[in-house]
């Protein structure tokens, strides 16, 4: 089979050539388009619904709020565990499903459980609801604002009601989220004596403010030619207007909301802080949807950031974009694997070059490089693997085999070729190059495949592991097959086509053959100290075995980012 592989690959070397071509040009097309992200997507299928319980302790919490949320979801097929946090004002639910389980189908099944909870919550609870979907690493933009002459209310306000819909408004952002600042809002402080002296309880107050403050239908109005929509348009919006509303009407005497109770602008009990460089300001989270290329909503949101800059800074905020940008960590793993394979093309031209004194033969095998590169690519993207960290490191690893593929086909083709020159009758340079690449290709296969079976058990992981590190081994088993196939197909005829007819040194360069006296002098060493050779052998094993307690492990390297998170544990209560 590898015969006529190789010989077709000779005899129809323009089609081989052509097909090189489509495949480069349509692997640098599939580039382009390719989603890019950080990490793979490794966490397991899941939900979390929240619930908002203004007002209640974590102990309420826990007892009317979220246990019986957990009560509603714990019955889910496909759920693998279900874990809860109750905190003041607000519980959060987070179910684990199966690794096999759809995520659209659970969010689906999941909504529906919570569909019938609010009415069965405790009155002033809002309804669960079930957070966006997102990726893995979530967070794909953080930003921040300050001021110099605007409040920190200003600056909620301006991130609440301008910055978050142009921002939920771009394509891929599954939620913003705005963090700090202070929460405008009307407050009503009531004085219980007052409240006393003129007989009126708190829940008149409510009554009241919540009737003056909504809005409201107000029907229409109807005749035999026409239909009226009447407007409501007296909400009101304004510290006087609220106070002068009236509680209670007696003999002429009206009680207002003034008398009883002070009414001014307020901010609401904060949850929270932002600081940026240093400068109280507001935080603006953006994280992105599942499935999402990361580098595309990065620059979607860049591009939204970008109009909205002008209008910003009228108003006098000041923007810092270099808050958060996890896209940043993914130019710098494409622009590392770009340095690898311009390091690894270099060093194959020098390396060739210095040994063989010719420059085809590392044409040859530099061409290699990228073809295989972009194969594994065309077929990542086919299947829906995103690049990330771990495919492109996967890459980086496969670069050495390779590299390997292409020099071995190429160096015994080359020696092939010169002695077959140096024949009183030379046979055909077609049977040349298909004997020489006949001669190594049986033991490049073997070891293509043996490379590959190491590779196996980091495919089959299970659990998390799996989900993070089996895109590594993919993509690696993925280059070194393309290389397979681009040494048995593309590398014999550009052999054939390039050095066949070209001028070829009559003997071996000299380094070549200095290397090879002193390799077979060392040889003949080994062989006649064979117990001593492997005693050493024994050793080295032995020490590198005892070594292996000593040494520190992670679960991933350090990765060098370029920012870190600190996590604080306080005590309850704690503001």
């Amino acid at each position: 089979m590898l015969s006529a592989i190789i010989r077709f690959s000779l005899r129809f070397r323009g089609v081989i050539f052509s097909l090189a071509v489509m495949v480069a040009g349509y692997g640098l097309f599939t580039l382009t388009r390719a989603r890019l992200d950080v990490f793979p997507e490794f966490a397991p299928p899941m939900s979390i619904v929240q619930t908002a319980a203004p007002g209640m302790s974590s102990e309420q919490v826990e007892a009317l709020v979220t246990q019986p949320v957990e009560n509603a979801l714990g019955g889910m097929t496909g759920l693998q565990s279900i874990r809860s946090r109750s905190m003041q004002g607000l519980s959060s639910v987070t179910l684990v499903f199966e690794d096999h389980a759809n995520v659209m189908q659970v969010r689906q099944l999941v909504n529906e459980r919570i569909g019938g909870l609010a009415g069965t919550l405790p009155a002033g609870v809002a309804a669960p609801q079930l957070l966006p979907l997102t990726t893995t690493t979530s967070v794909v933009r953080t930003i921040g604002l300050t001021s110099k002459t605007r409040s920190l209310a200003d600056l909620y306000d301006i991130a609440q009601w301008t910055i978050k819909p142009q921002l939920l408004s771009t394509s891929g952002v599954a939620d913003v989220i705005v963090f700090g600042g202070e929460t405008r809002e009307l407050q009503i402080q009531v004085d219980p004596a007052k409240l006393m002296r003129h007989g009126l309880s708190i829940q008149d107050v409510i009554a009241a403010a919540r009737q003056a403050t909504g809005v409201r239908g107000a029907g229409f109005i109807e005749n035999s030619n026409q239909r009226i929509a009447v407007n409501a348009d007296g909400q009101i919006a304004t510290p006087q207007k609220l106070a002068g509303v009236v509680l209670r009407s007696s003999n002429g005497a009206a009680v207002r909301l003034g008398d009883v109770a002070a009414v001014t602008w307020g901010s609401a009990p904060s949850v929270g802080a932002a600081s940026i460089m240093g400068k109280p300001g507001v935080m603006v989270v953006m994280e992105s949807q599942y499935g999402t290329n990361t580098m595309a909503v990065t620059r979607g949101i860049e591009k939204t950031l970008a109009g909205l800059a002008p209008a910003l800074a009228r108003q006098g905020v000041d923007v810092n974009t270099d808050v958060f940008r996890p896209a940043n960590f993914i130019d710098a793993s494409i622009s590392h694997l770009r340095t690898a394979l311009i390091v690894g093309a270099v060093l194959v031209i020098a390396v060739l070059f210095l040994f063989l004194l010719n420059v085809r033969t590392a044409v040859i095998s530099a061409a290699a490089i990228p073809l295989s590169l972009l194969v594994a690519i065309i077929v990542l993207t086919s299947f829906g693997v995103s690049l990330n960290t771990m495919t492109l490191g996967g890459l980086a690893i496969a670069l050495g085999e390779v590299v390997d593929d292409a020099i071995i086909d190429v160096e015994n083709i080359y020696r092939r070729l010169r002695e077959n020159r140096a024949l009183d009758q030379p046979i055909p340079a077609f049977r040349v190059v298909l004997r020489a690449s006949l001669e190594v290709r049986s033991a490049v296969v073997f070891a293509t495949f043996i490379v590959m079976l190491i590779f196996l058990p980091v495919i089959t992981l299970t659990g998390l592991g799996g989900r993070l590190f089996a895109p590594l081994g993919i993509a690696y088993i993925l280059a070194v097959l393309a290389s397979l196939g681009v040494a048995l197909t593309l590398t014999p005829a550009m052999a054939l086509a390039l050095l066949a007819k070209g001028p070829l040194p009559a003997r071996e360069p000299r380094l070549i053959g200095r290397l090879k006296t002193r390799y077979v002098a060392l040889l003949t060493t080994v062989e006649q100290h064979v117990k001593v050779v492997m005693a050493i052998v024994a050793a080295m094993c032995a020490a590198a075995l005892a070594a292996l307690p000593f040494m520190s492990g992670s679960f991933i390297p350090q990765l060098r980012e370029g920012h870190y998170t600190v996590h604080m544990g306080l005590a309850p209560g704690t503001s």
